[in-house]
């Protein structure tokens, strides 16, 4: 019988890209993302064996976590490396467009981001995002109707500018 560090470091193998690219979406910076998955593991690690459904339990402890510090540092100023008055200087199109799409990832309230990113990104039913959120399906649907409304009004630009080219 595997022991709970095999078993851990067994799933952390395994799992640790899904988890990465959750987080990432959910922060929109690789660092900020790598912090979050070793956070929500590091606090897992010690209920390891208590654990039913790993995966989902990380999810949400990455949402809580995310959740909890976005509200702490909103207020605060973000250190950017282009002035905001300015526009960035990449030269290719692919980067501007990822840009855009993660700045208005970013203009969506956290709980709305989580639903998108857990449904949309790492594509689980509703009544897993649910759970994993703890609220009920339709708070869900709702969510995502709305996110991927205001999605839609700050990615119009972007959706005018490729029709065009």
């Amino acid at each position: 019988m595997a022991s709970d560090d095999d078993s851990f470091r067994e799933f952390v193998n395994t799992r640790y890209t899904d988890l990465l690219r959750v987080a990432y979406h959910l922060t929109g910076s690789a660092h900020e993302a790598e912090d979050l998955v070793q956070s929500a593991l590091v606090k897992a690690m010690g209920r390891w064996r208590r654990i039913d459904d790993p995966l989902a339990y990380l999810r949400r402890i990455m949402i809580n976590h995310h959740t909890s510090l976005w509200h702490r540092y909103r207020a605060r100023e973000v250190v950017t490396a282009f002035f905001p008055e300015r526009p960035a200087r990449d030269t290719t199109t692919a980067v501007d467009e990822r840009q855009t799409v993660y700045r208005a990832m970013r203009a969506l309230p956290a709980r709305t981001r989580a639903v998108i990113v857990l449904r949309y990104l790492a594509d689980l039913p509703e009544a897993e995002v649910a759970a994993a959120l703890g609220c009920s399906v339709g708070t869900v649907k709702s969510r995502a109707s709305r996110g991927l409304a205001r999605l839609r009004d700050a990615l119009a630009p972007l959706a005018t500018e490729r029709s065009v080219q």
